[in-house]
């Protein structure tokens, strides 16, 4: 009869670390704590280097953060940066328990709604503890609500017979949820893990890697780009748009190339980079020779940027299809979708819009483009002129595109920044452009960037944020001397407060007298003392002319760069570049 372990919480951690690894797990990042302890011991073991890990500990890449919530958004970063390698691979974020555990709930909610494998471990008291007022002692069991696609309440370890094999079980059903094994659906899972003291190791060995208990569960296949199913759709010569919003794939540029379809693809739907795509297409919906023409639009994707796109997608008059291969709901924001499929439908294939349709398109797109260029660059494009020329967030977007090469990859912030990249991006070649678009917070973007840096390591990584995503997450630039090393440039767009608002309704005039403070908020921060806290190489620009050479040469490290953006003619800039494109069309299509 085997003699039960005199450190049951140490044992449990161990078989946990091995079952995750098994299902393919590789990355796993860890906040510390006490009641995370045994999870924390296992770990330093796990991520020894070849020839000193213990027998029976698995390889696994560790990463430390003091704060949660950037572990977490790190996790995601990680997350995103296997799925552009085309490998839906689940990432382990580890705290401790109480607040530590609520801390991830942020993160938890964009892996939610844009589909990552997230695997929430957070330690708890036993349950005999539950309830009592102990310390750090809250109800963590549905913490996260609907937001995770599985949660298991694991009781603390007894070393009682079959422990590890049940465990292993919870596990693998945890890690298929993650992938969306069985629904096509992934996204976070919570394992809540109860320990009792001791929690720190004894001298008993690693157990020796079990397959008892372990489902290996194989995967929905992949749905194919095209798919049979009933031709219920309108004729062929409807005048037809694509929408690619976050997420949507190459399968939005496909499509629009097999039936020559307008592209209106937005930064971070993996769908740029093709002769389709229109340039600043949200000037051209209002148009009535162009968006007014426009009778079915096919959906692939989350569209969430562009209020002219939303508008577009709710008119009774345009026939909405959505193509969502993933998860239970599809974007409909609107409530107007017809059709909604799982596949690009074979009825759509060789539907071309009305002679001349997409050509249009391009004209305008390319006369938009010109408009905008020559409002951002008023005058003869010489050095003399643009000397000490303020930088506008339009123009920094332009210059961050004509700085990303190929290989690139470009994480960009929520609010002003993914607009302008979206009215400024032109790439002839497909970029790769990450965003957290699942519910378009600010929270944790630099975290998020430093886990894609750290997960795309032979590429060079840049971020372009504003300064209030920034200042949120400044945190995330902690990293202790014995973490591993990141390469990342930090673009920040500081224009002292929320610009943003100024191009909502809140930052009409009759709302001036209230602006400045509870829509603007004015920070004052010095960022340059704030990256020299952090040990964080600092560079700031003031005027055009420092731009193209401040993004040429990122250099090895984390660093940022700090450009100062007008924000007083922010409003104003837009609706000027709105008027002009306006006029322009008139003149070009009447």
């Amino acid at each position: 009869m085997t003699t039960p372990s005199t450190h049951p919480a140490t044992a449990s951690a161990r078989v946990l670390l091995q079952a995750l690894a098994a299902l393919g797990v590789r990355d796993v990042v860890l906040s510390p704590g006490s009641r995370s302890a045994p999870l924390a011991y296992a770990l330093a073991d796990a991520a020894l280097p070849d020839g000193e890990r213990p027998a029976g500990a698995p390889a696994l890449r560790l990463h430390v953060r003091i704060d949660e919530r950037t572990a977490a958004f790190l996790a995601l970063g990680l997350a995103k940066a296997a799925v552009a390698r085309g490998d839906v691979r689940p990432v382990a974020v580890v705290t401790t328990s109480g607040t530590a555990a609520a801390n991830l709930h942020p993160a938890a909610l964009e892996a939610a709604h844009t589909g990552l494998p997230l695997v929430l471990v957070t330690a708890d008291r036993p349950h005999e503890l539950r309830g009592t007022g102990a310390n750090q002692t809250t109800e963590q069991v549905g913490l996260f609500g609907g937001a995770v696609r599985f949660a298991a309440d694991v009781p603390a370890p007894t070393g009682r017979p079959g422990e590890a094999r049940d465990l292993r079980h919870v596990v693998s059903r945890a890690l298929a949820a993650a992938v969306g094994a069985r629904t096509a659906d992934p996204g976070p899972v919570h394992l809540d893990l109860a320990y009792r003291e001791p929690l720190g190791p004894g001298a008993e060995p690693w157990p020796a890697p079990a397959d008892d208990g372990l489902v290996r569960v194989t995967a929905r296949s992949a749905a194919p780009f095209v798919a049979a199913g009933p031709d219920d759709l309108r004729r062929d010569d409807v005048p037809t748009v694509v929408v690619a919003g976050d997420g949507a794939g190459p399968h939005a540029r496909l499509l629009a190339e097999a039936n020559d379809w307008p592209l209106l693809a937005e930064p971070s739907s993996g769908a740029l980079g093709s002769a389709h795509a229109v340039p600043a297409y949200r000037l051209l919906l209002g148009h009535p020779a162009l968006g007014g023409q426009v009778r079915r639009a096919v959906v692939l994707g989350r569209p969430t940027l562009s209020r002219p796109v939303a508008r577009l997608l709710a008119r009774d008059d345009v026939e909405l299809v959505v193509v969502a291969p993933h998860g239970r709901d599809w974007p409909d924001a609107g409530r107007a979708a017809t059709h909604v499929h799982t596949e690009v439908p074979a009825a759509l294939i060789g539907r071309a819009g009305p002679p001349g349709w997409l050509d249009a398109w391009r004209a305008a797109g390319k006369t938009a483009a010109a408009v905008i260029d020559s409002v951002l660059d008023p005058g003869p494009r010489t050095a003399p002129s643009r000397s000490g020329t303020r930088v506008t967030g339009p123009v920094l977007a332009r210059e961050v595109v004509r700085a990303t090469q190929q290989r690139d990859v470009l994480v960009v912030g929520s609010s002003n920044p993914v607009r302008d990249l979206d009215l400024m991006a032109g790439w002839d070649v497909p970029a790769l452009v990450l965003a957290n678009r699942g519910l378009a917070g600010i929270d944790g973007t630099v975290s998020t960037a430093i886990g894609v840096a750290l997960g795309l390591p032979d590429r060079r990584v840049r971020a372009l944020v504003g300064d209030l995503t920034f200042l949120h997450d400044a945190g995330g630039l902690l990293r202790g001397p014995l973490e591993p090393a990141v390469d990342l440039q930090v673009v920040v767009a500081n224009d002292d407060g929320g610009s943003i608002f100024a191009t909502l309704e809140h930052g009409a005039p009759e709302h001036a007298a209230v602006f400045e403070r509870v829509f603007a908020t004015p920070h004052g921060a010095d960022l340059s003392a704030l990256c020299a806290a952090y040990g964080v190489r600092h560079t700031r620009v003031s005027d055009v002319e420092g731009l193209a050479p401040a993004l040429a040469a990122p250099g090895r490290g984390l660093s940022v760069v700090e450009v100062r953006v007008d924000r007083a003619g922010r409003r104003a800039l837009g609706e000027r570049i709105e008027s002009e494109v306006r006029d322009a069309l008139d003149r070009t299509l009447g």
